[in-house]
């Protein structure tokens, strides 16, 4: 469902009517390949179309700003755009955070990033960090809002719980948040009591209640293991396969959407995970044999997964019922993963995954329901009340 009129994103809106923050400023600008408008030209063109020579630096997340990179502590390195003649900082590299030299030709930090809706997402992360910085620097932020492509009505999974923050997880909030961009540094802000200058260029008549699929928009993968609005269906819940010995389907031509291991049997578990999961999703058994990460070059069976009802598609609870059946029918074979993970070093990869110590140590004695269950919906939209930037439904939030 869409609102009435043409949905515009920040950049679209910046394009067209500026914004006095960034009139006489040098700019730095946070984006990456996905930082595009409806023609699909990047947010470093518009900028500097509008603002030549006022683009003094290009900052990255996670990935690289071509987006050409791996994950799980795969850096990029410090480089130079060549047609701006202006530096690019790498913010997945030996820092996660704008340094002071960074920023000291900065006025105005203009961040245009497409989040995609998860906890475990970096870029919610590094906008945090960048948020720290540029209050300590003194420079204003100007996020250029995108859509959540998840929507921002359907909340899955539990809070992170206090002490297992992480460059997977730096605020409590739950694994499928609902919230856009803008609204993460709105709340982040709020809750930190950041003195950062800061404002939101909101979209105009984006749908809380829509997906990407929704919007009639190219998906321009953020990252090289979400190149569909599909595989971003089902990151939620299958996210948490990184801290197994399961693959993913990295290595794969798709990722997130078919998952498996050399010790699984795809009939036998394409059949007993259907008796227990939800009708609105179906799971075909498969094999295939990874190019690299887990497994690579050997033939894992499993299953590839085909969401026919997305809208009561829930990825999160699929996901903690697979884990479950994985391990009652392999448990000899299945396995939790030992850190490093992420810039963590001690917890175990599932814990700041899943946000707590509860999915590893209960799994199999209690029922995958309760491992699945959201927060206190009523609690989270107080709590994000005052950060919201558009309109939900009547319950705001559901799970």
């Amino acid at each position: 469902m869409m609102a009435s009129g043409e949905m515009l994103l920040g950049l679209e809106l910046l394009e067209r009517r500026g914004h006095p923050w960034i009139d006489h400023a040098r700019i730095g600008l946070l984006a990456n390949p996905a930082s595009v408008n409806r023609d699909l030209v990047h947010a470093w063109q518009v900028i500097d179309s509008q603002k030549p020579g006022q683009i003094t630096a290009i900052f990255t997340p996670q990935h690289g700003f071509w987006g050409e990179a791996q994950a799980n502590m795969i850096e990029t390195e410090h480089g130079w755009h060549q047609s701006l003649d202006v530096p690019v900082y790498s913010l997945y590299s030996e820092t996660r955070r704008p340094t002071s030299q960074m920023l000291e030709k900065i006025d105005c930090l203009v961040v245009d990033l497409q989040d995609v809706g998860t906890r475990i997402y970096t870029f919610a992360w590094t906008l945090l960090e960048c948020m720290r910085a540029c209050a300590e620097a003194n420079v204003s932020m100007l996020i250029l809002d995108r859509p959540n492509p998840l929507g921002g009505c359907i909340i899955e999974g539990p809070m992170l719980s206090r002490g297992y923050q992480s460059f997977v997880g730096g605020a409590t909030i739950p694994m499928r948040h609902g919230l856009t961009i803008a609204e993460l540094g709105r709340l982040f802000q709020r809750r930190e009591q950041l003195d950062l200058a800061l404002e939101s260029v909101a979209m105009e008549s984006w749908c809380s209640d829509s997906v990407w699929s929704d919007l009639g928009r190219a998906w321009i993968p953020p990252s090289p293991n979400l190149p569909t609005s599909h595989s971003v269906r089902l990151y939620p819940g299958q996210v948490l396969l990184e801290g197994t010995n399961l693959s993913e389907g990295r290595g794969t031509t798709v990722p997130f959407e078919m998952i498996g291991a050399p010790f699984v049997d795809a009939e036998i578990l394409a059949a007993e995970l259907q008796q227990v999961i939800a009708d609105s999703v179906r799971v075909l058994p498969a094999c295939f044999r990874p190019t690299f990460d887990k497994w690579a070059g050997e033939l894992c069976g499993g299953i590839a997964i085909h969401v026919v009802e997305p809208d009561r598609f829930r990825s999160f609870s699929m996901t903690i019922h697979l884990l479950a059946e994985i391990q009652r029918l392999y448990p000899s074979g299945f396995r939790w993963l030992d850190p490093p993970y992420e810039y963590e070093f001690e917890k175990q990869p599932i814990d700041i995954l899943y946000g707590n110590e509860q999915l590893r140590l209960q799994l199999g004695d209690v029922e995958p329901s309760l491992l699945s269950a959201a927060p206190n919906l009523v609690h989270y939209r107080e709590d994000v009340g005052e950060s919201i930037l558009y309109s939900r439904d009547e319950t705001r939030f559901r799970e």
